[in-house]
């Protein structure tokens, strides 16, 4: 395990990976700019460097800062976070050349799944079903306009780079096609540096469903579960449920082992998170993958208890293979007990500390009963009054939800 690593990162995620870092008995080194100097983040860890003004671009977003801190106070790693250079492969090719651990995928998996329209090709040849799409990017409209007739209306336009719902257009009409590609192009340019668009056949009411990934230097690779993020506004995520209630076991098995698939393709390190989309009929499509922690990683970790930066640590580090041990991945659904109730929602609260990974790792909390808390499928007709002894007056029995190895 690392002495000591750099968290090239500020707020809510610096603070996570420092807490985790700390129970691992790893000591922290904050960067921040000036704006930020009097964060809790900062004075929570060990050292901390001021690396520029308030600008992101002057400060979180430059390499050679951040890398001359970690050199500076003797870091042996460096963890991005989300957001700023988590996803950026020349900062962790910048970090290889400078003998600092990225503690993220490689530089050349970043690359290949980053890119969009390339990662959609690599998922073709390996076999996981993707949305019918161009082939890479399309330079001008009249090539748009010709996959489009090709593929039927509606389409989707979207950025090659990027994410968050920037650099995309929905297209119903032929007539509306020139000026929505115009508009996603100008968009992308302007958030990401790269005004690259394909287009996709638009899967009309699909929920958003993505799974969680870890993978070591050891050959290993385990899907610990799903996240429906479906509930949305202008393609920003509101609401993030695990499981998801839209999934059989059959189909949950399938899409783990999919996502196992395209971790495999790509010979993918440490956490990500594969995105899919699941249309009307239960088919699932492959839309993009991300090559970092997500935002939303504390879902999985509270269902699975699971602390998912600890394992980006010992991942990077070579510690330990990530499937060792069959509770350090336990399944998030188990069948119920006949004498199971739900745990009583606390009156008073003594001791709160956020964030900090799954509640079992923190001490200061009791361990969630992980099988109470799963979302109930409800027996048909349930509703209203039940008579004692009545089927409708018994507890809907759970899905079963584990770790898929491949």
């Amino acid at each position: 395990m690392f002495e000591k690593i750099l968290v090239a990162n500020r707020g809510e995620v610096a603070l996570r990976i420092m807490r985790a870092a700390r129970e691992l008995g790893v000591k922290t080194v904050a960067v921040y700019s000036t704006e930020d100097a009097d964060t809790y983040p900062v004075r929570y860890a060990d050292e901390a460097v001021c690396i520029g003004p308030a600008q992101s671009n002057k400060s979180y977003l430059v390499m050679a800062s951040i890398i001359a801190a970690a050199k500076n106070t003797g870091a042996e790693a460096i963890h991005p976070g989300y957001g700023f250079l988590a996803e950026n492969a020349e900062f962790a090719r910048a970090c290889a050349d400078n003998d600092l651990v990225f503690i993220g995928p490689a530089p050349e998996c970043i690359d290949r799944m980053g890119d969009k329209s390339s990662a959609r090709e690599t998922m073709k040849m390996c076999g996981v079903p993707t949305v019918p799409g161009s082939d890479g990017c399309l330079d001008a409209v009249e090539e748009a306009a010709a996959f489009a007739e090709k593929v039927g209306y509606p389409v989707l336009i979207k950025a090659t780079a990027g994410g968050g719902g920037k650099g995309m257009r929905e297209v119903h009409d032929p007539a509306d096609l020139a000026a929505q590609y115009k508009a996603a192009r100008t968009e992308a340019g302007a958030a990401f540096g790269n005004d690259g668009v394909y287009l996709e056949k638009l899967v009309l009411r699909p929920r958003h469903v993505e799974v969680q990934v870890l993978a070591d230097d050891h050959g290993n690779a385990v899907a610990l579960c799903e996240r429906d993020c479906s509930i949305q506004r202008r393609h920003q995520k509101l609401l993030e449920e695990a499981p998801s209630p839209a999934l059989s076991e059959n189909l949950r098995r399938d899409m783990m082992k999919a996502a196992l698939k395209a971790v495999r393709a790509v010979d993918y390190r440490n956490a990500g998170t594969i995105e899919f989309l699941l249309d009307e009929r239960g088919q699932f499509y492959f839309m993009e993958m991300n090559t970092r922690v997500q935002v939303e990683h504390p879902v999985t970790e509270e269902i699975t208890g699971t602390d998912i930066i600890k394992e980006q640590l010992r991942i990077a580090s070579g510690e330990r293979p990530v499937h060792a041990g069959g509770t350090r991945h336990r399944a998030a659904h188990q069948r119920r007990g006949s004498r199971a109730r739900l745990p009583p929602v606390p009156r008073h609260r003594h001791a709160l500390r956020a964030p900090g990974g799954p509640r079992r790792a923190r001490g200061d909390l009791p361990a969630p009963r992980f099988a109470h808390l799963a979302p109930l499928r409800l027996a048909r007709g349930q509703g209203g009054r039940a008579r004692p002894g009545s089927r409708r007056g018994r507890r809907p029995r759970q899905a079963r939800l584990g770790r898929v190895r491949y």
